[in-house]
């Protein structure tokens, strides 16, 4: 087995993080500190703590347990999209794309923390 960057739900991931940032360009200058610095960071996360995760895959309990945090960042991102939305900086049609690749994402972290057997064997 490779590394976290070699798999598919990190790849995904990643492609969610870059579609947020370039979304949140759009967003106003008053919302860099906080809702574009925030929806920036928790999809970034996702994929840093999906790394940190398949670093500790030794440990199944931490393992399961750095996914279910990358799970709360997808959420989270998924939030300020909704926000985003809410506050008219960008149409619903502008997150959907995003928002279905995120739950596919959120999908398959569920599928790893519920099976970390998979993911946890011999290194």
């Amino acid at each position: 087995m490779g590394g976290a960057k070699e798999l598919i739900v990190y790849k995904k991931a990643f492609e969610v993080s870059m579609m947020v940032f370039r979304l949140s360009k759009k967003f106003p200058p008053e919302e860099k500190y906080s809702m574009t610095d925030q929806c920036r960071r928790s999809s970034r996360s996702v994929c840093a703590q999906m790394a940190e995760a398949f670093r500790k895959r030794r440990y199944p309990l931490l393992f399961v347990s750095k996914l279910t945090d990358c799970d709360g960042e997808n959420s989270e991102t998924q939030t300020w999209l909704d926000f985003a939305v809410a506050c008219e900086y960008v149409a619903q049609s502008e997150i959907d794309e995003i928002s279905a690749l995120s739950e596919e994402v959120g999908n398959m972290l569920h599928a790893m923390i519920n099976n970390p057997d998979k993911w946890c064997g011999k290194h």
